[in-house]
C-alpha cells in the first residue's frame, strides 16, 4: 500500500556535467633555451668562478697573438731601466685587458677583467719609493735607534751587589 498523501514530486533530471576542455600541453623549451637559462642562473660560487675562468682563457687565447699586444710585451721586456719597464708594463696591461674587455660578452666578465687588470697594474707600483710629484717634499732624516748597552747594565748590577 502506498500512501496517497504523499505526492510524488518529479525528480529533476541531472544536468549534464560539463566536459572538461583539454588544456594546452605545456611547451617544452628547446635545448638552446635551456642552455641560456642555465647560463643566466647561478650554479654556485665555484661554478661561476670556473665559468668566468674558462671565458677568460678563451678571450686570452684570442687576443694573445695580436700584433699590437705582442709588440707591447716585447717593448716591456726590452726596457733598460726599472721605471721604464714598469711604465711599459702598465701600457701593455691596459692594451691587453682593453682588447679582452671589448670582446667580452657579459658585464660580469668585464668586471672580472677590470679586477685582473688592476691586480696586474698594481704589481708595477713601488710602495716604498716616493712618487715624482712628492719630490719637492723634504726627505725625513732617519732616527737613531736606542742602544741597549748590555755592559752598562752588567756594571750597574755588579755595583749594586
Amino acid at each position: 500500500m502506498t500512501d496517497s498523501g504523499l505526492q510524488s514530486t518529479p525528480t529533476p533530471k541531472p544536468s549534464p556535467t560539463p566536459v572538461p576542455r583539454p588544456t594546452a600541453e605545456p611547451t617544452i623549451p628547446e635545448r638552446a633555451q635551456i642552455d641560456a637559462i642555465f647560463k643566466q642562473t647561478s650554479l654556485g660560487k665555484e661554478a661561476d668562478e670556473r665559468r668566468l675562468h674558462i671565458e677568460w682563457r678563451e678571450l686570452a687565447n684570442r687576443v694573445v697573438n695580436d700584433p699590437d699586444i705582442v709588440a707591447a710585451k716585447r717593448a716591456a721586456d726590452a726596457a733598460h731601466t726599472d721605471l721604464e719597464k714598469r711604465q711599459r708594463l702598465r701600457a701593455y696591461y691596459d692594451l691587453y685587458y682593453g682588447r679582452m674587455r671589448t670582446l667580452a660578452s657579459s658585464s660580469e666578465m668585464k668586471a672580472s677583467l677590470d679586477q685582473l687588470r688592476l691586480a696586474h697594474v698594481g704589481k708595477t707600483s713601488q710602495h716604498r719609493v716616493r712618487a715624482v710629484e712628492d719630490a719637492s717634499l723634504p726627505t725625513p732624516s732617519p732616527t737613531a735607534k736606542k742602544k741597549d748597552n748590555k755592559n752598562q747594565r752588567l756594571k750597574k748590577f755588579q755595583s749594586n751587589e
